[in-house]
């Protein structure tokens, strides 16, 4: 009886706990169970996230939005929608996510540590768009914008060395797309599209990985027109700014070849190249090589980046783009903007009359100007025949000295030379009918006495 008493009361009490701790495991009378409603919401849309379920996260944050306007994940939420476009990716989802991005900023700008964060995704929502230096740079323009907006309004976030670096490295890859440009150019021998490009390059671009190569470019293109002096400063650049460049040595013999001095090198530009020389870089594998022909996005460009130094803070204007533009309420068109070697075209004939080059003010809109007889003083002028103010139409056009004139108003006719009497009376006649098209060669050399290149 004693020992049966003992098992019931061990059993009964075995009993009892078990059904305390069945009852400290029910969520529904837990403490737990008390959390507010948004905060689950919250927490769930959290695991879909982290488990890639991002149309299902997004519609249960939607909900805490709609349906708990005054709670305190409201801001978490917005923040967490945007987050889910990005790591989703995809051209639409991305354009979401910029979007999103950019209206927490705006509705949430006391919450700095969260916008400087969103205003970052901004940019690496546009960096992780870019594409090839050849290709369109859209989304690389837009990624030096958003990175240049983060370092001014956040210059002490912790996420701002990050950031220096990604601009470092978009703008390596817009340095590199007008290089390609430029030395096309400069291969063609068209000097002036050449220096256009090189000169915006080595101005806003000094941390470029071939700024050097680019100054020695624009000093060759300077040496071989009539202003030979103007090629000294590019190449004493490359001795002052990039000392440890293997070109050193020859700009310094160009330099003693002008007559120019020979700078010393900056102590600053010294250690800077010393540390990029010296910093660790990511090689491409031999496996990888073969993808880089389909690949869409840069791949060695970035690598190529510097990894220190102050990038440049200023957004780059139409002006400094190093391409021809359009000035609005100017009748005239400027060809070449900021190049240092700008013709000027004004309308009034039937090509148009470009006068000089660089300094050269233009002409007045109607009046006559001969740019075969400003390159040449000896030259005879004009006959009865040509019309007054279409004389110089199309300078490339307009062969010096006693090749030919043109034979009516608004037309230009190019002449080869003949023997001296038969080519002064085809001259005073008007006549072209045995006359040859002067080859493309002459109109070079012709257009060279005008803009010396």
């Amino acid at each position: 009886m004693a020992a049966g008493g003992l098992f019931l009361l061990s059993a009964t009490q075995c009993d009892a706990q078990i059904l305390h701790k069945k009852k400290k495991l029910n969520k529904s009378t837990s403490a737990e169970n008390t959390a507010e409603p948004d905060k689950i919401l919250y927490d769930k849309a959290m695991d879909d996230v982290k488990h890639g379920r991002h149309e299902v996260a997004r519609l249960n944050l939607q909900t805490l939005i709609n349906t708990y306007p005054d709670s305190d994940y409201l801001a978490k939420a917005k923040l967490t929608i945007a987050d889910s476009f990005y790591k989703e990716g995809g051209t639409a989802n991305l354009t979401q996510a910029v979007q999103a991005y950019k209206d927490f900023i705006i509705f949430f700008p006391m919450m700095s540590k969260e916008a400087a964060y969103a205003q970052l995704q901004v940019a690496m929502t546009h960096y992780k768009q870019m594409e090839k230096p050849d290709r369109d740079r859209t989304h690389a323009r837009a990624a030096e914008d958003e990175f240049q907006t983060f370092l001014t309004k956040y210059p002490n976030d912790p996420l701002a060395p990050k950031a220096e670096q990604h601009l470092r490295e978009v703008q390596e890859l817009l340095a590199e797309g007008d290089f390609r440009i430029g030395y096309y150019y400069y291969v063609k021998e068209d000097k002036k599209a050449a220096e256009s490009r090189l000169r915006s390059i080595v101005n806003r671009y000094p941390l470029y990985s071939k700024s050097d190569q680019a100054l020695w470019m624009l000093g060759n293109i300077w040496q071989s027109t009539e202003k030979k002096e103007l090629a000294a400063p590019y190449y004493a650049r490359i001795v002052r700014n990039y000392p440890l460049s293997p070109l050193v040595s020859n700009a310094k013999s160009r330099l003693k070849a002008l007559g120019a001095p020979v700078p010393q090198p900056d102590p600053q530009a010294v250690a800077w190249m010393t540390a990029e020389q010296n910093a660790p870089r990511q090689h491409e594998t031999f496996i990888k090589k073969p993808l880089a022909l389909i690949r869409t996005g840069p791949g060695q460009e970035l690598r190529a980046a510097s990894t220190s130094g102050k990038p440049t803070m200023t957004p780059e204007s139409e002006s400094e783009a190093g391409i021809d533009v359009l000035t609005g309420g100017n009748p005239s068109r400027i060809v070449g903007a900021r190049t240092g070697i700008v013709a000027t075209v004004t309308p009034g004939s039937a090509s148009g009359t470009t006068s000089g080059a660089e300094s050269v003010a233009p002409a007045a809109e109607g009046s006559e100007a001969n740019p075969a007889a400003q390159a040449d003083p000896n030259a005879p002028p004009a006959t009865e025949n040509s019309a007054s103010g279409t004389a110089a139409a199309g300078t490339a056009d307009t062969a010096p000295k006693t090749d030919a004139t043109p034979a009516a108003a608004g037309q230009t006719t190019d002449v080869a030379k003949t023997d001296g009497s038969k080519a002064q009376d085809e001259t005073q006649n008007g006549s072209n009918g045995d006359s040859k098209k002067e080859s493309t060669s002459k109109k070079k050399k012709g257009l060279r006495k005008i803009i010396p290149w």
